[in-house]
């Protein structure tokens, strides 16, 4: 339990286009956002791990490390992953291994500047099948959706139910970015604007029904469980942490309706964290399309295969970032998801852990949620590379469970 990884400390930039701003100017605002959090020095840190996924290529960087290294003027060890979540599971198997004590995981992208000549890239990076059937980064959201549509035999009123819950998705995400100063838009929309450009692009899916490209950075400061105290009289502890894997090729996969390397990494997670899945009441779901949303509940184990729709139609009237399911509130991306907070992809995962922190602290401003007049005790982040080729679940709270 004393190696038991703690985040003390987080913190994150703005989410949007930063034309002006270079990349350690980014990684560096987030990172003294939260060093100051914590009162923590550079020297502190014994190793760090950096996530990008296209810096070498929009930036011309070179070996990110030495980036790194330069700008901390640190020479420990330091590694290099495509999510933040990935280089989470990363520094917290060595915290508990006892390699290192005091760690910091970051996240860096900036994606705007060429956006134009990095779609292709997302392309190959999501599906090179269906890129070379001329696919774009969209196709296999509508994909997915049609499947789902088939496989759940959803027609006549149940289709525009479900259409009509996939664009509160949307309109629920905007409304919660609304009270995110970091979040890339603030614009509160209405599910006429979603259903108008869906009706405008003539396909299932819109403008409206899918995350932008952003710039941005993130930064987490983990240590282990008997320093955390020295640092913060709130720490968040990560009580269980997985990965799966599924095929790159989304065609040739088994279900077309779903994640299967979230159900498996969900459940390693939660038998790690030993908590029922009832007991985590805010989640942080990558929403990179509505359908992701919708689909990734689902996959959780929230609700049960092809009835997440209803309950979202049902319970998201109010746009107050909640669904009901089973009886109880599930609050899922308070920080407006991908879709209106940003998805710098390189960073996007550290935002993520950096809303479901600020909640468990009760220190989440006007998103702050309440349940049962507590805040919550548990909460999940669920970050994906690819179309779900690769799922990350973390699981945190505010004690260490006993074992």
């Amino acid at each position: 339990m004393q190696n038991n990884p703690a985040i003390v400390a987080v913190g994150r930039t703005k989410f949007g286009e930063h034309y002006g701003k270079k990349p350690e100017q980014l990684i560096e605002e987030a990172w003294l956002t939260a060093s100051n959090e914590c009162s923590l020095e550079r020297k502190n840190l014994e190793a760090c791990y950096l996530s990008d996924c296209f810096l070498p290529i929009t930036n011309k960087l070179g070996l990110e490390e030495g980036f790194l290294s330069e700008l901390t003027q640190l020479h420990v060890p330091m590694e290099v992953t495509s999510s933040v979540s990935a280089a989470l599971l990363a520094a917290c198997n060595a915290i508990k291994a006892g390699v290192y004590n005091t760690v910091l995981v970051g996240g860096i992208e900036k994606m705007t500047d060429r956006w134009d000549k990095i779609r292709d890239d997302l392309m190959l990076l999501e599906d090179p099948w269906s890129y070379y059937a001329g696919g774009t980064p969209e196709a296999n959201h509508e994909l997915m959706l049609r499947a789902y549509i088939k496989k759940h035999n959803v027609s006549g009123d149940d289709l525009d139910k479900l259409n009509l819950a996939l664009a509160k998705i949307s309109v629920k995400n905007h409304a919660q970015a609304l009270k995110n100063k970091f979040a890339q838009f603030h614009r509160r929309i209405t599910i006429e604007h979603v259903l108008s450009a869906r009706k405008n692009a003539r396909k299932l899916l819109g403008l409206y029904d899918f995350a932008p490209i952003s710039d941005g950075a993130s930064a987490l400061i983990l240590t282990n469980a008997s320093l955390a105290n020295r640092f913060t009289d709130q720490p968040i502890y990560v009580l269980g942490e997985s990965s799966a894997t599924d095929f790159i090729t989304f065609p040739s996969r088994r279900d077309l309706t779903g994640f299967s390397a979230t159900r498996i990494a969900m459940k390693k997670a939660l038998k790690m964290a030993e908590i029922p899945l009832i007991d985590i009441g805010i989640a942080e779901v990558y929403d990179q399309s509505t359908v992701m949303e919708l689909i990734s509940i689902e996959d959780l184990g929230f609700c049960e295969a092809g009835t997440a729709w209803r309950n979202i139609r049902g319970t998201c009237d109010n746009y107050e970032g909640y669904y009901e399911v089973n009886g109880t509130k599930l609050f899922v991306n308070t920080n407006g998801g991908l879709k209106a907070d940003g998805n710098p992809i390189g960073a996007t995962g550290g935002a993520q852990i950096f809303e479901v922190v600020k909640q468990l602290k009760n220190q989440a401003g006007d998103r702050q949620v309440m349940i049962d007049n507590n805040i919550p005790k548990f909460g999940c982040v669920q970050e994906l590379e690819g179309f779900g080729t690769k799922a990350y679940i973390t699981i945190l709270g505010g004690e260490i469970i006993e074992q």
